[in-house]
């Protein structure tokens, strides 16, 4: 017989988990699924940045209200998630890294995001330990980062204890429409019927649209990190090359994360989470480079990950006009991490009110077939009651199953 769900999310990463999460205070209790651990894809293969610099300006709000979320995260889910504030430098080694910085830094600083260029000796009295090589720097103060295990875990376990459901090793294999609506998840091992579905399934999230008739520009993208054995304490920001050639943490237990980029990664997709000879050794040695002092810091661990990289570089958010009860919440393209506390709660929103805090109308799917200035959240739409449109509005749905 099959389940009965106020709502099925397909995806148990960190985004799952926190639009579970959010759902779940607000009275809708989620069944997440999740086709192989808690956190066990991308959410748990990441550095854990937390930032808001050198991200696309449309983002720039969601990471900015992000940011304060995770000031507080800590007590909201009752356990500490190593968050560390302490900024974030994006190293330069070149006139013409320095030059495209400025630019990059004045057109951030329109958003009031608080960021600022530093010259090599600005660069060393915050860092000391970066190499010869690097000649200036951007510097965001109030970027962090923080452990990726934990934000995610938290996030389940307090869903969890407020009336979520996970099923993991499980996978979605259809989504049952009738007339047109959202009906019904079918996994390998259960039926759940809904009238919505939400879409944070990562790099699966264009297979999961898929199966509702919609398509969207996504590919897997691979990505190789590694974690040093632990180091006495040197420095506390997050780092990384201005172009993006490698980033990384010292973890509050001393150990270093790494990631890093050869330029041959979107040539290299095989299934499965495999590792390259080169890639690994690339990483390190940009590492020694930046940073002598590591020399000879011995590697412990490497693993491979895959980013759901979109052709724009920007997220699928919001309803899909074309599947009543069809909800995106995917395509981060390996920077969505840092935002997951906003967006679960910006499409818990959605889901219960038709309309979000902060607009996401620059996410929309509609942008793919009908340009980009579309409206995901459909307040003041005719079409938006308790019992047919683009968006449910559960919240008014709970009242009037309250109130029989």
């Amino acid at each position: 017989m099959p389940k009965k769900a106020d709502a099925v999310i397909i995806g148990g990463g960190v985004m799952g988990c926190a639009i579970a999460y959010n759902l779940a205070k607000q009275g809708l209790k989620s069944i997440v699924i999740e086709k192989s651990d808690i956190g066990g894809e991308a959410s748990g293969s990441n550095g854990g940045g937390v930032r808001q610099s050198a991200r696309n300006l449309k983002e720039m709000p969601l990471a900015m209200e992000s940011i304060q979320i995770y000031g507080r995260l800590h007590e909201e889910l009752g356990m500490d998630v190593e968050y560390v504030r302490e900024g974030n430098l994006r190293l330069c080694t070149s006139d013409e890294e320095l030059e495209s910085m400025r630019q990059s830094v004045e057109n951030q600083k329109t958003t009031g995001l608080e960021l600022e260029m530093l010259d090599r000796k600005q660069v060393l009295e915050i860092n000391p330990y970066v190499g010869e090589k690097v000649i200036g720097a951007s510097y965001c103060p109030t970027d962090g980062h923080v452990n990726p295990f934990l934000v995610t875990y938290g996030f389940f376990k307090k869903a969890k204890s407020l009336g979520a459901q996970f099923h993991t090793h499980e996978e979605a294999r259809e989504i049952r429409l009738q007339k047109g609506k959202v009906s019904a998840v079918v996994t390998d091992k259960n039926t759940f019927e809904t009238d919505l579905v939400v879409d944070a399934a990562g790099t699966t999230g264009r297979k999961v649209a898929n199966m509702v008739g919609l398509d969207f520009p996504m590919r897997p993208l691979f990505s190789e990190a590694l974690i040093t054995e632990p180091y006495p304490a040197l420095f506390k920001q997050m780092v990384g090359h201005a172009k993006g050639l490698f980033y990384g943490r010292q973890t509050v237990h001393g150990p270093f994360f790494w990631g890093g980029f050869v330029g041959t990664e979107q040539f290299i997709y095989r299934e499965g989470k495999p590792l390259f000879h080169y890639i690994g050794p690339a990483t390190s040695q940009m590492v020694i480079d930046f940073f002598p002092v590591l020399k000879d810091v011995h590697v412990i661990r490497t693993w491979s990950g895959l980013i759901a990289q979109m052709s724009d570089g920007l997220p699928v958010l919001g309803f899909a006009q074309e599947v009543p009860g069809f909800v995106f919440a995917t395509g981060f393209s390996g920077h969505g991490f840092g935002l997951a506390p906003v967006i679960g709660r910006l499409i818990s929103e959605l889901i219960m009110d038709c309309t979000t805090s902060i607009p996401i109308s620059d996410f929309c799917y509609g942008r793919f077939s009908r340009g980009s200035d579309q409206e995901c959240a459909c307040q003041g739409n005719a079409a938006c009651t308790t019992f047919t449109a683009i968006c449910p509005m559960k919240r008014e749905w709970l009242k009037s199953i309250k109130s029989q």
